[in-house]
């Protein structure tokens, strides 16, 4: 740390001291010492101990006699990372430096303060607090500090003046309002560039200047006394160094990236047949089939907890889903966490010592909607044991995937007992253990295949273990979808990259709305899950639809298909950086803090503007835009300013691409099975703007565990180079390539906003053939062409696995 900021840090420590802090109880630092690079502080009334976990990254425990204390859930395992940090020691402070962080510990009255390359992050106020009811940590908002965070509500993107519950929980039926939903976080990203987590799974509440608007106040019935303090120079650099500690979120197999046939529920394998025939008729692609709570039981109620087929409706599953693999399409089913008593299973869960117990140390039984019940302690290893027989069971006959439902848990009564503490201690980690125990089981069993695993609630980190977090049981209306960039946003920005919301909406709705439906499943071309999901009195599918809806939605899940190489590269990144799939648009201007609150549009990546459509009779939208040129992907009317306005029909809804993108796509398929870039075609978005572009797109086998980490990848590399003689492409890639992998490539690039013929187009030292009819070009293998009506440049060559040049002259 240098000599300013030392001054200016006990400067802003000397006023401090006659202020808020000395108001709270006085807490003194007493003595210090290192163990490597963790700093231990003996304080009058308390230990605390500051852990690197990274060059930007310091968890802080406070520990005191008598509160127990709970092992972290944030924390990826093993995560102690390699740090060089420096300690200076003076009369009033210790200063503790990392690379990318510094913690100024002020010793009489205690108190830390956090800066970065000397600009002041966040100081606490009077920091830990703890009674015999409540614990928690208190810290000072700066005035103009904006704050996202505590994971999924409907407040709009700044929570600042929000008091945030801080328990997973339903809410049925929600629209454009909602204070506590399915999955919160105990966690705030700041328009100050850290991220503020709290490492504690119990039933609190977060204050974000509700009480006091200088005042971020975190408090909790239970649990563990710490907070992790994550620094960055940029929203990226910080979101990755977040998920360095958290956890990074791991490549999901391709087809997860699919059209997926869901709805609550199919009742019987007939009708399951039935309905992956209705897509192949209809020509729609599918990638997987979900099945709801039917297949362990003919009714709603009464039957949760078998967790095996109803062979009544369900007579050779096996069979159905080894015809549905042989056909690109994956099984997923759901289970819950709940054994009823009127269940086949409940005397076998109680022999195995199973289910949470009550204080007299039987099985907890309580009542909710679907019965009489328990619930697995998914804490208990004994129990993770059972509950795990269950599934290598169900993936041994051919299951391909996991939707975890009601594991907020949806009841979760407060004196339930657990094996490492009572409910309002653990709730909000419950989804995330229950995640954990199918990961790390799956991973460990069958190290070969990558899990998918979607669940409704976890906690901080949960990522780690392949949660694909949805949005809940939203309403199927206006309403519904209005708040489903927001949620994703919000989830997505602290881990969460694979927020997805039921495509349609799935509750009530008394008959069906074409247009918002229509709308919906456009908007879900570019959300990281494809998945219509609906309760079944109107059906959720697009192929059950009447024929204009089945036109429209036919062609977008088709485009959705044909994007294959972008999202999975996006997809790719996520597992690398953590940066999510959906991003907020102040991404691209970070400077600009009025964007933060906005939330009507998002990237889509780095390359895409995308703006849902979420009011009836819609013909115009007005869309904000992060600066920059950016042009229409239907039409490429360009843009630019400070907003725009977008015509749409109802076959449209404003998708904008950034100048001097490359979109890679793909000829259509049936199913991601069979996935190819021996066609591929990029677009590739000119203006003078954009002088210098580059992008990349990430292929493997779609099924190959840590393909990147073995080398059995390929990374297809492209870049642009605009000078007043034209431009110069270079295509190039990396990599050890992958089982599949086309020896080479026929490529397509069409050059957009391009007007005037030219005089000249190469590959290497080679010229092409440049036609004068659309007609010769098609028949060419090779060659380039002027559509003058779309100003676009189509160029045609091939393209094997040595670096190329392709140059374009005026």
């Amino acid at each position: 740390m240098t000599a300013r900021l030392l001054l200016r840090s006990c400067a802003l420590i000397g006023l401090l001291g006659t202020g808020v802090i000395q108001s709270a109880l006085a807490r003194d630092y007493v003595a210090h010492s290192l163990d490597g690079d963790v700093l231990n502080l003996e304080l009058s009334d308390a230990r605390v101990t500051l852990t690197p976990l990274n060059d930007a990254s310091i968890e802080v425990h406070y520990q005191r006699e008598g509160i127990k204390q709970l092992p972290s859930f944030a924390i990826a395992p093993d995560n102690r990372a390699d740090v060089d940090s420096q300690l200076q020691d003076t009369p009033e402070q210790l200063i503790y430096e990392l690379e990318g962080l510094t913690a100024v510990i002020q010793k009489s009255p205690f108190a830390i303060h956090y800066y970065r390359d000397e600009k002041p992050l966040l100081r606490e106020e009077s920091g830990f607090f703890a009674t015999e009811t409540i614990r928690g940590f208190r810290f000072t908002l700066e005035k103009d500090e904006k704050l996202i965070g505590g994971g999924q509500r409907v407040l709009g993107m700044d929570r600042r003046g929000k008091r945030l519950p801080l328990y997973n929980r339903a809410h049925y039926g929600y629209t454009t309002e909602s204070e506590q939903m399915y999955f919160s976080l105990p966690a705030v990203m700041s328009s100050n560039k850290y991220v503020l987590l709290f490492d504690n799974s119990a039933t609190g509440h977060m204050d974000l200047g509700a009480s006091r608007e200088d005042l971020l106040q975190f408090e909790a019935m239970a649990g563990r006394t710490a907070y992790i303090v994550v620094a960055g120079q940029t929203y990226p650099q910080l979101i990755e160094n977040y998920v360095d500690v958290t956890g990074r979120q791991p490549l999901p197999p391709r087809w997860a990236l699919g059209n997926f046939a869901s709805r609550f529920g199919y009742r019987s394998e007939e009708e399951v047949r039935a309905t992956v025939d209705k897509f192949a008729e209809e020509d729609f692609p599918l990638d997987a089939v979900v099945l709801d709570l039917y297949w362990f039981g003919p009714d709603i109620k009464g039957h949760m907890g078998n967790l095996d087929w109803d062979r009544n409706t369900f007579p050779q599953p096996q069979k159905m889903m080894a015809d549905f693999r042989e056909r690109g399409i994956n099984t997923i089913l759901v289970t819950e966490p709940f054994i009823l008593t009127s269940s086949k299973r409940w005397d076998e869960a109680v022999a195995n010592n199973v289910l949470a117990k009550d204080l007299a140390g039987e099985p907890k039984r309580f009542d909710f909607y679907f019965g009489n019940t328990g619930l697995v302690d998914v804490f208990s290893e004994e129990a993770g044991d059972w509950f795990w027989s269950i599934y290598d069971d169900l993936l041994q006959q051919g299951v391909g995937g996991w939707w975890g439902d009601l594991g907020e848990p949806e009841v979760h009564p407060s004196d339930t007992v657990h094996e490492i503490g009572m409910a309002d201690e653990i709730h909000n980690a419950y989804g995330h253990t229950w995640a954990q125990l199918l990961y790390d089981r799956q991973t460990a069993q069958y190290p070969q295949r990558r899990p998918f695993i979607m669940m409704r609630a976890g906690f901080p980190g949960s990522q780690r273990y392949g949660m694909i977090p949805w949005t809940g049981d939203v309403s199927r209306e206006w309403g519904g979808l209005k708040p489903q960039v927001e949620l994703a946003l919000q989830m997505s920005l602290l881990g969460f990259g694979y927020t997805h919301s039921d495509l349609g909406g799935f509750a009530g709705g008394e008959e069906f709305d074409r247009e918002l439906y229509i709308r919906w499943l456009q908007y879900g071309v570019f959300q990281p899950v494809y998945r219509p999901h609906a309760q079944d009195h109107i059906p959720s599918e697009p192929v059950f639809h009447d024929r204009k809806t089945r036109d429209i939605t036919r062609e977008f899940v088709k485009l959705r298909y044909r994007l294959l190489p972008y999202n999975y590269t996006l997809a790719f990144e996520n597992s690398q950086t953590g940066l999510p799939l959906m991003r907020p648009l102040f991404f691209m201007d970070e400077s600009n803090t009025d964007l933060i609150d906005y939330k009507d549009a998002y990237l889509w990546g780095s390359d895409f503007l995308v703006a849902p459509v979420t009011d009836a009779d819609t013909d115009q939208v007005k869309v904000k835009l992060p600066g920059g040129v950016w042009f229409d992907y239907w039409t490429d009317e360009p843009h630019r300013g400070t907003e725009a306005t977008v015509n749409v029909e109802l076959e449209t809804i404003p998708v904008l691409v950034r100048a001097g993108a490359f979109i890679p796509t793909i000829d259509d398929i049936t199913t991601t099975r069979d996935y190819s870039s021996q066609q591929l075609t990029l677009d590739y978005y000119a203006h003078p703007t954009a002088v210098r572009s580059s992008s990349y797109v990430y292929e493997d086998d779609g099924k190959t565990v840590d393909a990147f980490k073995r080398d059995r990848y390929t990374r297809l590399q492209f870049t642009a180079k605009r000078d007043a003689d034209g431009i110069r492409f270079e295509f190039d890639r990396d990599g050890g390539g992958y089982e599949g992998e086309p020896a080479e490539r026929s490529i397509s690039l069409n050059i957009h906003n391009w007007e005037l013929a030219p005089s000249a187009v190469s590959v290497g030292s080679e010229a092409v053939k440049i036609f004068e009819r659309e007609s010769d070009f098609e028949r060419a293998p090779e060659g380039a062409w002027l559509d003058k009506r779309s100003n676009q440049l189509r160029v045609k060559f091939r393209w094997s696995d040595q670096p190329l040049t392709l140059t374009v002259n005026h």
